[in-house]
């Protein structure tokens, strides 16, 4: 923002800092007045030059002569009027040339931007990023181009068993297409023992979205054990859509385990397990049926393959919303039983979600038909209900409720049918009472739950008691968990198992565990284990349990190695008297015939998709890849999942490891270049991943033109740089306009960002007439060329000259004040124009300044107790080093270099020269130097 100076006193423009606090104004054509009204339409506000006062509130202020300057571009005014008549207290640093602008009101700009971040941030928890290009999804007839692979052996006392499992993912027909084929030594292979499913999905198509052929999953009533074959169609979307309220979930896995929460395939959550391999979540609910995953990965990163199905009790829709899944096939138990389907859910508003339909299973005996009905109820967002009728069959609540002191309540009942043989068990009744609570303090989070399972038989009562406290003090975890088990009425059977973990020197992890009988007032077990990580990827496991109740000693020492492209271990177990040996090792393959690339991984790909990035150069800007435009390397970027690799060989960059059908967001570094020539238009992407596929993105890397010049206003003492006024760059073809640019004070100006063709200079016409001037040359050509490091186009130059005897519109002398260049955004020069806080600065008349079109950049450094110049400024250190270290040789004068986070532009590095005992010093050595490093 430019600012005028006279003496010590600062004058700032009002249009500029009404503008840039989004305060209406409109001033008047030659700039005797400006008017508007302050954030309230109805507080109008006027400053009036000619009359020498300003009227605010229904209040007038008058104004000394010299409290107005008046120029060609605005009307300056003492930048303390701003404080007392509008509360905007303007406080001037002299010695550092900058303003401090503070109040108390909330002005538009504040607002504004208050707004946007909370509109940012609110966006970010939804997943709603917004994305300059969106890239959805892609539906090939055939692509090959995922596979997993493993093998699993395991030898004990001659016998052995062999156990081999490949996956292929393939798209046909534009659906998924998995296949997974399981081959056992000691079991014939039949096709009941493999898996198939080819899923159709299309997210935009509100009829049908998903339809799936092959082993179906099924949310069955019945109990089977066998896949079902067959097909179904659904309008339930795959992507995540988050209702209101949680569901707790706990379950057990290794010690020490990372456990990651997948909800429709979309990463929600993850938490680490104690000592136990206890672990807990908080699983948001979602509406319409959720698809819920757990991912297991070791205190080493190692991945645990297998994911577990997950059922949320609670199912809610947006209000009016519908949806249906219908699924038939057969299932594959040798007796060829018919099974199908048909589920259809509403939500009457947001708060109630009702269901119904029917299931058909031809092997269940009391009756093959089971028509149900269900509902879930929010009666507040802490408070949830769900209740289910299947006739014939059973009758089933639940209840949660969530307090706002973290304690969670959760009851269940359900009541069987006597007679009903759909459900494979002989229960009357099931009751189920579970109390949790979490407990912060100091360094300790513990994790309490009571919990009550009684199972109502039609001879007996089966009861289960647990009291669990699972948590981490000071590095340690640990899990203590007592059981009660109560079997009609002989004395309940008390047990408790205890697991430790900590780390101790060289790198060890130690996890203790004992069993406890009550009953017996004896160790059942007790077992330690030892686990450290070798050679970077290698991971050395021992242990050794005493088994009480057999009187054994168990040993086992196992290691494990993960390669790039596989995980391999191998381990070796006595039990007793007996010896085992088992071995595995798996990995992937992923194929992208597209960009012609093959590779590993030692994880599993089947079902996953992929991205591959290939920047270029785009050197005629036209936003697609030609023949001859090469691939770039440099490009840096962050993205919302998956896993990275760079080829350096090419440049190609691939993410694997995505969720397919999940939306991902990537966002570019536009400062990833040094050559600030090489700029990207569009810098945040948001892609639809494929299954089974990597999607190719190609990112354009536009090499643009720069152009810049000088305006210079001529008159009875000569010429002079005019600053403030319009430069238009306009495309000769279709003469529209490309362009505008604010010459800074010394009548300098520049844009970076012309594609490759042919243009015309002009002054804005608007603004010459208003200010009764004329341009010569009316315009010039400008011819931006294509090359690889972008072409500039300099010495481009203007003269005007007013058409009126009066000259007080026409910006004052460089003697009456001094203006401070403003650092546009779009001006993205190596070699910086000056920041705004820096001025050139004023001299006597007998100081020697030989007059030059270059700007001084003089300021006061505390740290050198001195005034230093800037002499240039770089995106690199290493380019500002090599400057600095050439000038030393040039200058005779000691250089040094700052970094410095410019808004808009980012981090430059800045050369500087001095130390000058005055600041009129500096100027005449500004005036003096040639600044062409």
């Amino acid at each position: 923002m430019p600012a005028a100076i006279r003496g010590e006193v600062l004058y700032l423009p009002i249009t500029d800092v009404f503008d840039f606090l989004k305060i209406k104004n409109n001033p008047s054509p030659g700039f005797d007045s400006v008017s508007g009204f302050f954030i309230d339409p109805k507080a109008t506000y006027l400053v009036d030059r000619i009359h020498q006062c300003i009227r605010y509130q229904k209040k007038v202020f008058i104004l000394n002569p010299d409290d107005l300057i008046r120029t060609g571009t605005d009307l300056y005014l003492k930048s303390h009027y701003f404080g007392e008549i509008f509360g905007l207290t303007c406080t001037f640093n002299f010695r550092s040339l900058s303003v401090t602008l503070n109040t108390k009101l909330e002005l538009p700009a504040i607002r504004e931007m208050r707004q946007e971040m909370m509109r940012k941030n609110i966006g970010k928890l939804k997943n709603e990023v917004k994305a300059d290009t969106i890239i959805g999804r892609s539906y090939p007839f055939f692509h090959f181009g995922m596979a997993d692979w493993s093998i699993n052996t395991i030898e004990l006392q001659g016998w052995n068993d062999v156990r081999l499992n490949l996956g292929i993912g393939a798209i046909l027909a534009g659906g998924e297409t998995n296949v997974l084929l399981n081959y056992d030594n000691n079991q014939p292979f039949i096709g009941r023992g493999q898996y198939y499913l080819w899923r159709y999905v299309d997210n935009d198509n509100a009829a049908i979205r998903q339809i799936m052929a092959g082993t179906v999953p099924t949310q069955s009533i019945s109990s089977i054990y066998a896949p079902v074959v067959g097909a179904e169609v659904t309008n339930t979307p795959t992507t995540y859509r988050r209702s209101f309220g949680s569901y707790t979930l706990s379950d057990y896995t290794e010690p020490n385990w990372i456990v990651e929460l997948y909800v429709n395939n979309v990463l929600v959550d993850y938490v680490k397990s104690d000592a136990s391999g206890f672990f807990i979540f908080d699983v948001p609910l979602v509406y319409g049926n959720s698809n819920i995953k757990l991912r297991f990965y070791g205190p080493w990163g190692e991945e645990r393959t297998s994911s577990q199905n997950i059922t949320i009790p609670f199912n809610f829709l947006p209000e009016k919303d519908f949806e249906y899944t219908v699924s038939a096939g057969t299932v594959e138990d040798g007796s060829n039983n018919l099974f199908s389907r048909a589920n259809f859910n509403y939500g009457v508003n947001r708060h109630i979600t009702v269901g119904s339909g029917i299931e058909y299973f031809s092997s269940v005996t009391s009756g093959k038909s089971m028509p149900f009905i269900n509902t879930s109820v929010s009666l507040t967002s802490s408070l949830l209900l769900s209740g289910e009728y299947i006739n014939g069959v059973m009758s089933k609540g639940v209840l949660n409720y969530h307090l706002p002191s973290n304690l969670q309540v959760d009851l269940a009942y359900t009541k069987y049918d006597r007679g009903q043989r759909a459900i494979n068990n002989n229960y009357l009744e099931e009751r189920k009472a579970v109390i949790s609570m979490p407990f912060h303090f100091w360094k300790a989070t513990i994790y309490s739950r009571l919990s009550f399972d009684q199972i109502v038989m039609p001879a007996t009562n089966y009861t289960v008691d647990d009291f669990l406290l699972s948590g981490s003090i000071l590095g340690l975890s640990f899990n203590s968990t007592t059981y009660a088990l109560y079997n009609g009425p002989v004395p309940p059977y008390v047990y408790s198992n205890l697991s430790l973990s900590f780390r101790i020197p060289a790198g060890f992890i130690v996890t203790p565990q004992a069993q406890y009988d009550f009953n017996r007032k004896d160790f059942i077990f007790v077992k330690c284990e030892f686990e450290r990580q070798l050679f970077g990827h290698g991971y050395l496991d021992m242990s050794y349990e005493k088994d009480f109740i057999n009187d054994a000693n168990n040993y086992q020492i196992g290691l494990r190695y993960e390669f790039p492209f596989a995980q391999t271990s191998a381990s070796v177990r006595r039990d007793k008297n007996t010896i085992s040996y088992l071995q595995s090792a798996n990995g992937s393959l992923m194929i992208d015939s597209k960009a012609n690339y093959i590779g590993t991984d030692n994880r599993p790909n089947v079902g996953k998709g992929g991205i591959v990035i290939v920047p270029f150069l785009d050197l005629n800007c036209n936003g697609r890849r030609d023949k001859g435009e090469p691939k770039v390397s440099g490009l840096n970027f962050s993205i919302n999942g998956g896993r990275i690799e760079r080829d350096n060989r090419d440049t190609t960059i691939h993410i694997f490891d995505l969720e397919s059908y999940a939306t991902y967001t990537i966002e570019l570094d536009r400062n990833s270049f040094d050559n600030i020539s090489w700029q990207m238009k569009k810098s945040v992407i948001s892609v639809i991943v494929d299954p089974n596929h990597f999607k190719l993105i190609e990112i354009p890397i536009a090499v643009v033109g720069e152009v810049s010049g000088t305006v210079y206003l001529s008159d009875d003492n000569g010429k002079k740089g005019q600053g403030r006024i319009i430069v238009c760059i306009y495309r000769t073809n279709d003469s529209s306009i490309v362009a505008t640019m604010l010459t800074e004070a010394d009548g300098f100006f520049s844009f970076l960002g012309l594609a490759p063709g042919s243009y015309v200079a002009r002054i804005d016409a608007d603004q010459l007439r208003r200010l009764n001037l004329t341009s010569s040359p009316i315009a010039m050509p400008v011819n931006i060329l294509k090359t690889r490091d972008g072409d500039i186009v300099s010495g481009i130059e203007f003269k005007l000259q007013s058409l009126q005897s009066d000259t007080s519109a026409i910006p004052a002398k460089v003697g009456e004040q001094r203006t401070v260049p403003t650092e546009k955004p779009q001006i993205v020069e190596e070699k910086v124009v000056p920041p705004p806080q820096v001025v050139e600065e004023k001299v006597e008349q007998q100081s020697p300044i030989i007059k030059t079109a270059v700007p001084c950049m003089v300021t006061y450094n505390e740290k050198r107790k001195g005034f230093v110049l800037q002499i240039s400024s770089w995106l690199t250190w290493k380019k500002a080093s090599r400057v600095a270290k050439r000038a030393d040789k040039i200058i005779g004068l000691k250089t040094f270099k700052e970094a410095a986070d410019i808004p808009t532009l980012g981090r430059r590095y800045r050369v500087f020269v001095g130390v000058f005992k005055t600041r009129e010093d500096a100027v005449v050595f500004c005036h003096q130097f040639d600044f062409d490093l």
